[in-house]
């Protein structure tokens, strides 16, 4: 079931996003998040960030879970996902080294993601992050990406490879052709999942997940399966609702 907010701007909805983070640390006293990554949550990392400096809100007893990191990439490297996740969210928390999950792009990858999925059966993730792609994935699960998947390793689409370009450009590198990443019945297991989406690039895709048919062509239209689902979306985002 959905709850869709629509408001003005970016800003406005990292705001919104803020508040319904804010809301699961003040309910649980160990929360458990799954977390994204790219430009959609920056806003939402900094304003926890900033509370965090204002407020002294404890981060000491939540445990994150990762979506996705891509293949072939060592932490330290400027654009893997561990790295993204320090430098824009827990570096500036409380947060315990040992709760931050991510999974692990090198070495056996078929092993890696038996271990990350083997990990999360330990909990429930109470509030799971998600962006979503100008094709509609979620995580890194890309158009036809079966439903019942867990912690797998994907090719990324040339779309994907496309929208991620311009964090390696600066480098002279290729963006990864491979990730490993969460499956969508590991992201269906969280209780309460929050979407964010800004610019009319993903316009298409908020349309589909909201009015299409369920597909695993359109792999976020599955979200109209999950009982608890909140949408924050700008007004260009939400322009074809």
């Amino acid at each position: 079931m959905f709850n869709v907010i629509v408001v003005k701007d970016y800003q406005e909805l990292s705001q919104k996003a803020f508040e319904v983070v804010k809301g699961v640390l003040k309910e649980k006293e160990s929360p458990v998040l799954g977390l994204a990554t790219g430009s959609s949550p920056l806003g939402l990392y900094q304003a926890m960030i900033d509370d965090h400096k204002k407020n002294q809100t404890d981060y000491s007893k939540v445990i994150t879970f990762n979506l996705d990191e891509y293949v072939g990439l060592p932490r330290e490297h400027q654009e893997s996902y561990y790295t993204f996740m320090h430098h824009n969210l827990f570096d500036h928390l409380n947060i315990k080294e040992e709760h931050v999950h991510l999974p692990s792009g090198l070495g056996d990858l078929e092993e890696n993601s038996k271990a990350y999925e083997a990990l999360m059966a330990n909990y429930q993730i109470d509030l799971q992050l998600l962006g979503i792609g100008s094709n509609g994935h979620i995580g890194f699960n890309e158009p036809g990406t079966p439903f019942d998947s867990l912690t797998h390793v994907v090719t990324l689409k040339e779309s994907t490879r496309k929208d991620n370009a311009r964090f390696f450009e600066p480098l002279k590198e290729e963006v990864p052709t491979h990730a490993i990443t969460m499956g969508i019945q590991s992201v269906l297991k969280a209780k309460k999942i929050l979407l964010i989406a800004s610019g009319k690039n993903k316009a298409q895709a908020i349309y589909n997940m909201l009015k299409g048919p369920v597909t695993p062509e359109h792999p976020a239209s599955v979200l109209q399966n999950h009982p608890d689902v909140i949408v924050i979306v700008d007004k260009e985002a939400a322009s074809l609702l």
